[in-house]
């Protein structure tokens, strides 16, 4: 199934974004034809169970579908509609082909049937039909919010995607369901780092690609400035960055299943938070002065890698999440966890925005 899912979503955006499209995109347009292309694919919904209208795919099937998004720079809130459906199925509602959001933070709590309170930075949040969320309690419940009952205060990232905050006063959820038992308050949050490992991955791969190509095409002093050593040294650490990040994005959603791989998750945010800065920076110092002007390809990437390093916790926040598990596992807790791939001291828990 990996493979049908890669080549075709390849296929698609391939043909349909252009850096032309991405730079209409980016000027505040929503590529109302691209998203009808993606609708029709299936992808939006392909990991929802079958019976609640998707494919059952797993993440390890769905990997190479959110690499490609980053690889092409997806102007659309794929990856983020895919999880609010997994999210969705599993709590036994009825998936959505439409474009969905999710909240990397959240004020939200419920009054008797009621909901209030701001979600902050919203992928497309102005854009999107509907919006999850999830509200602590007793036990966690999942609302289904529509976008057009939030006030909505307009934002961008680095690369000019929105990252709007919705704010909701006491209005009624399309649909709401108790989050399952195993299930832990900052799910989404998780999942949303998840997703930003493999659009890293797949936005490094296209950098290291343009890079590895203008070295080899640009001529300086009677040679191409692939062959000095220098330009070596960059283009061969900027591989090595991105191997890593690709490797441990892939290991990401192959350990999650039903319950979202947190080891792995942490290392891979890790891997290409660090990967990002490093390799954007050494991108541009290969390309030059032509890697930051409007009309080309690479700033269309670099910018996003060095957004998406941060959003569902940066390199500072993984990282600390990650030294106070090992160090409260202690000593003999680290090799274990290595070779098993779990640590009993990393889980799921309230969000500690950085």
């Amino acid at each position: 199934m990996r493979e049908l899912f890669e080549s075709t979503i390849e296929r698609l955006l391939a043909d349909l974004v252009t850096p032309d499209l991405i730079r209409h995109c980016e000027a505040g347009h929503w590529p109302t034809e691209l998203w009808a292309a993606i609708e029709e694919s299936g992808f939006a919904v392909a990991a929802a169970p079958e019976d609640q209208g998707g494919s059952g795919a797993s993440w390890g099937d769905l990997v190479g579908v959110v690499k490609a998004a980053g690889r092409h720079n997806l102007p659309l809130p794929l990856p983020e509609t895919m999880l609010a459906n997994w999210v969705l199925g599993r709590c036994g509602l009825q998936a959505r082909n439409a474009p969905l959001g999710i909240a990397m933070r959240s004020t939200l709590s419920m009054d008797g049937a009621r909901v209030s309170g701001t979600l902050f930075d919203v992928p497309w949040g102005r854009d999107v039909e509907q919006v999850i969320s999830l509200i602590p309690g007793e036990q966690t419940m999942l609302v289904v919010l529509s976008r057009r009952d939030a006030e909505i205060s307009t934002k961008r990232n680095t690369a000019g995607e929105p990252r709007d905050d919705l704010g909701f006063k006491n209005v009624t959820p399309i649909a709401t369901a108790m989050l399952p038992d195993q299930w832990s308050d900052d799910l989404l949050w998780w999942g949303g780092a998840m997703l930003r490992t493999a659009q890293m991955a797949g936005a490094l791969e296209t950098t290291l690609d343009l890079s590895t190509r203008y070295a080899t095409e640009r001529v300086q002093f009677g040679k191409p400035i692939s062959a000095f050593q220098a330009i070596q040294h960059q283009l061969a650490q900027m591989a090595q960055h991105t191997g890593s990040a690709v490797v441990s994005a892939e290991a990401a959603f192959a350990e999650s299943n039903d319950q979202l791989a947190a080891w792995q998750i942490a290392a891979a945010k890790v891997c290409g938070a660090e990967a990002a800065g490093a390799v954007a920076a050494m991108a541009h110092a290969v390309h030059g002065a032509i890697g930051f002007t409007h009309e080309h390809a690479l700033q269309q990437g670099t910018r996003r890698l060095w957004a998406w390093r941060s959003e569902f916790g940066n390199l500072g926040h993984w990282a600390q999440r990650l030294g106070r598990a090992v160090s409260q596992g202690g000593a003999t807790s680290l090799w274990p966890a290595v070779t098993a791939g779990h640590l009993a001291a990393l889980s799921p828990s309230p969000v500690e925005t950085p």
